[in-house]
Formats: structure tokens, sequence, C-alpha cells
């Protein structure tokens, strides 16, 4: 296929930046960001990520993460009780405000997937992970061999 690059990109790019527009839709309502939203659906998952555990999951930069958390926990969405000298280090706890809208956003994101889901089997869709994981993980390999380098 001689226009792989083009397809590919276009197709990656594409549904990010419908991932993020159907995010923000959703949740505007709220105030809620695109950042924030995966906070919470990370945090109603799992509940007690630090800062580095989400910046992990949400594949976001620490500054991004840092002033998702700021803006959460002033809005009551989130709390962090530890006493670490390191807030970055710190467990993270929904308030009920913020488990409330991790159950909601939870909910819609199921909604969401069974939508998309309907053309595609279960094979298919088992098939279309494993692809995107090798995909991913090459163009990581690509950008290790980068950090060597310098």
């Amino acid at each position: 296929m001689k226009d792989r690059f083009e397809t590919f990109t276009v197709l990656i790019t594409k549904i990010s930046r419908n991932i993020k527009k159907i995010k923000n839709h959703e949740m505007a309502e709220y105030n809620l960001r695109s950042s924030h939203i995966s906070c919470l659906y990370y945090l109603y998952s799992s509940e007690g990520l630090t800062a580095t555990d989400l910046s992990e999951r949400c594949e976001e930069d620490k500054a991004t993460i840092s002033r998702s958390l700021e803006y959460l926990e002033k809005n009551g969405y989130i709390t962090c009780e530890s006493k670490f000298a390191k807030r970055y280090k710190s467990p993270l706890v929904l308030t009920e405000k913020g488990m409330e809208i991790g159950r909601k956003i939870t909910d819609k994101i199921d909604l969401a997937f069974d939508e998309i889901s309907t053309g595609l089997t279960e094979e298919e869709r088992a098939a279309l992970y494993r692809s995107l994981s090798i995909i991913s993980d090459g163009l990581e390999a690509i950008v290790k061999g980068f950090d060597e380098k310098e």
C-alpha cells in the first residue's frame, strides 16, 4: 500500500481529535475539559492514584496533569489527604462530587464504545487492539532509539 503513512496518520489524528471533541462536548455542562475527564476516569476506575500514575495512564506531561489536578481540587472533585512532602507522589481521592462525575463519565464511555463497536466482531476488536499495540510498541522503540543517540 503506497499511501500507508498518509492513511495511518490521518486516521489516527482524526480519531484522537474526535475523542477530544466528544470528551469536551459531553462534559461542557460541568466545565470539564478533556484532560480533566481522563483524570476523573482513571481515579474512578482505580482510586488512590498519584499525579505520577495519572501522568503515565493519561499519556500526558506532568504540567498538564498538574494543571488538571489543581482545577479538579479547586472545584471539589478530588482531594489529597496525604501528608507526603512531595505532592506529586501523594494519593488522590475522589470526593462525593468526583465519584458522581466519575460514574457519569464511565457510563458515557461505555455507551460510546458500544455504539462505535457495533460493526466489529469480538475477534475483529481483539485484532484491532493487538495491531494498535504492536504499532504503538514499534513507534515507542523508534523514539527510545532517538533518546539513546542523544
